[in-house]
């Protein structure tokens, strides 16, 4: 008995000590935008070498969904999980001696990160796939100057590797960071010299990721990863969520399908559907304009409920579709939306901006002028 109790005291012991080893780690993030699947296969080699220090962990993301078969399975980074790694290395393919267009618009979302100083003292690499190799060195450059924004340790690639890569052939060796000339015919890409220049690249940059471990104050980020006061705002700006309508037939408020919300509203206000009729018939532009905005905050009212009370569980507006009663020449559908639209980024910013479709129709259920479909992504 006296063996098994030891036994089983050495095991918990071991196991302590490897979850010790691995808080002791860096945590690095390889946030890359990739197109064809060259930057993703240079982000695997750079991940290897972060990992084979044993200083650090690595996690492979993108900046945004793709539909390639290489990389749809890749998780999609948040601007506001970057403040919780302790080195970030990014990658992207060269568009015309620049970053990428994918990783120039997540980087342009990085504002909150930048005012609050999230990402100062941070080390940051990079490296990039190249189609000609031509601007390469311009486009590693642009790349370090974002970053130097946000005072990030920029750890640069140095002159390594070079003893035993083949000089017979092109390669994308830079000291700013290792790259890969992705378009040349007969030769495959990312070469093995590359591979393992990235490899290298990684395993420098892991040792300064874990010196520089701690040093990084979190206390800034607070401010950023508060979840918003919806109730205050929605009070400072007078905007009054209304009683969530209650079902005329055998269906439900909203319907929730994994991390998505769906709901239909029409302009019931007080009980009553507000400015009934055909438009250019029954009522005018304004009136409808006003049906608009009862339905939105109906649709509103109804996600309210939907996220337990909590806006902030919001993550996005998705999509907006507006059906109006009109007649069969009336073309203005848009400018009737723009209310429900606007209404909608009021209260959610730059996560409410969404797809969106307006149509009309000879009739809409009890006569309502307007009908909204809407979809939200949710916590």
């Amino acid at each position: 008995m006296k063996k098994l109790s030891s036994l089983f005291v050495f095991i918990l012991l071991l196991k302590i000590n490897a979850m010790m080893a691995q808080d002791n780690k860096a945590h690095v993030l390889v946030l890359i935008h990739s197109d064809n699947g060259g930057t993703y296969e240079l982000a695997k080699e750079m991940a290897a070498g972060i990992e084979s220090s044993n200083h650090a962990s690595a996690v492979i993301k993108q900046v945004k969904e793709s539909s390639n078969q290489k990389l749809k399975n890749i998780p999609v980074a948040t601007v506001d999980e970057l403040a919780s790694y302790d080195g970030i290395a990014f990658g992207s393919p060269v568009y015309f001696g620049n970053i990428s267009t994918g990783m120039s618009e997540f980087l342009s979302k990085t504002v909150n990160l930048w005012t609050n100083h999230a990402l100062e003292g941070m080390p940051a690499t990079v490296f990039m796939s190249a189609g000609s190799g031509a601007g390469k060195e311009l486009a590693l450059q642009s790349f370090w100057n974002s970053l130097a924004v946000h005072g990030m340790v920029l750890v640069s690639n140095g002159i390594r590797g070079t003893e035993t890569m083949n000089k017979a052939i092109p390669q994308g060796n830079s000291v700013l960071g290792i790259t890969s000339m992705a378009s040349l015919k007969d030769v495959e890409r990312p070469t093995k010299d590359e591979r393992l220049l990235a490899q290298l690249q990684g395993r420098n940059f892991a040792k300064v990721a874990a010196a520089l471990k701690g040093t990084l104050s979190k206390k800034e980020t607070a401010s950023i990863e508060k979840p918003m006061d919806f109730k205050a705002m929605l009070q400072q700006k007078n905007i009054v969520l209304p009683q969530v309508p209650k079902p005329a037939g055998n269906y439900k408020p909203f319907v929730r399908s994994g991390n998505l919300i769906f709901i239909n509203q029409v302009a019931l206000k007080d009980g009553k559907i507000l400015n009934p009729g055909k438009l250019g018939v029954d009522v005018s532009e304004q009136q409808v304009k006003d049906a608009t905005k009862a339905t939105m905050l109906n649709v509103l009212s109804v996600l309210n409920e939907a996220v337990g009370g909590d806006l902030s569980k919001v993550k996005q507006c998705v999509q907006l579709t507006g059906i109006f009663n009109t007649k069969d020449d009336y073309t203005k559908h848009a400018d009737l939306m723009n209310v429900a639209s606007d209404l909608t980024v009021e209260v959610f910013g730059e996560k409410g901006k969404h797809a969106r479709a307006t149509l009309g129709a000879s009739s809409i259920p009890v006569n309502s002028s307007v009908e909204i479909q809407a979809v939200f992504e949710v916590e």
